[in-house]
C-alpha cells in the first residue's frame, strides 16, 4: 500500500497543482471521484487487470465509460497514466488528491465510530472540539460498531484516537505485559 501512495504521489500533486491554478479543485474532485469509482467497478477492475489487452486499448475503453463525465484533461490524465502502466493507481490518486483539497480548504474529515448512537449534542460537541484540537473545518461522519462495548474511535486525517473501552483494555494489557 505504501507502494502505490509513492507511485501516486507525483500524479496527485501534478493533478491537484493544475486544478488549484484553474480553480477547478471541485470539478477535479469529481473527476477522480468518478474514475475511481468506474475503474473499482468488477467488470472494469477486470479489464484493466488483463494483460490481454493494450494500455492504450484500456485507456481508450476507460475514456469511452466516462466521456460523458471527464474533460481533456481528465482523458490525458487516463492517458498519462496508462503510458506509464499505472491505471491501477486511479484510486490512491484520488485519495491523495483529496487530502490535498482538504488541506487548501482547511477541512477535515472526521470519521467517530461509536458503541452507540451520538446524539446531536454530542456529535456538536465532538465537533467543536475537533475543531479546535485541529484548528480546521470538521466534516464529521459516525457510525456505530457494537463491538466497541463502549467509548469511541475517531480517525482525522492521519491520526487516530482510541477512547474505545476495547482499546483502553489493550493498552492496559500491554503495559501489564511490559511490567
Amino acid at each position: 500500500m505504501a507502494e502505490l501512495a509513492t507511485l501516486a504521489r507525483p500524479y496527485s500533486k501534478a493533478v491537484f497543482e493544475l486544478a488549484k491554478s484553474q480553480n477547478r479543485l471541485d470539478a477535479w474532485a469529481r473527476m477522480l471521484d468518478l474514475l475511481a469509482l468506474v475503474a473499482n467497478e468488477e467488470s472494469v477492475r477486470l479489464m484493466l487487470d488483463s494483460p490481454e489487452l493494450s494500455d492504450a486499448s484500456k485507456a481508450q475503453r476507460l475514456v469511452r465509460i466516462c466521456a460523458d463525465d471527464i474533460d481533456d484533461r481528465g482523458r490525458a490524465l487516463i492517458e498519462l497514466l496508462a503510458a506509464n502502466k499505472r491505471l491501477a493507481l486511479i484510486g490512491e490518486v484520488r485519495e491523495q488528491f483529496d487530502a490535498l483539497k482538504a488541506l487548501e480548504e482547511q477541512v477535515l474529515d472526521v470519521e467517530v465510530v461509536s458503541a452507540y448512537e451520538l446524539s446531536e449534542a454530542q456529535a456538536g460537541m465532538l465537533r467543536e472540539a475537533l475543531q479546535r484540537k485541529f484548528q480546521r473545518e470538521v466534516n464529521m461522519t459516525s457510525r456505530v460498531d457494537t463491538g466497541l462495548v463502549g467509548g469511541a474511535l475517531i480517525r482525522a486525517g492521519d491520526t487516530v484516537i482510541d477512547g474505545s473501552v476495547r482499546g483502553r483494555l489493550a493498552k492496559l494489557v500491554e503495559a501489564l505485559q511490559r511490567a
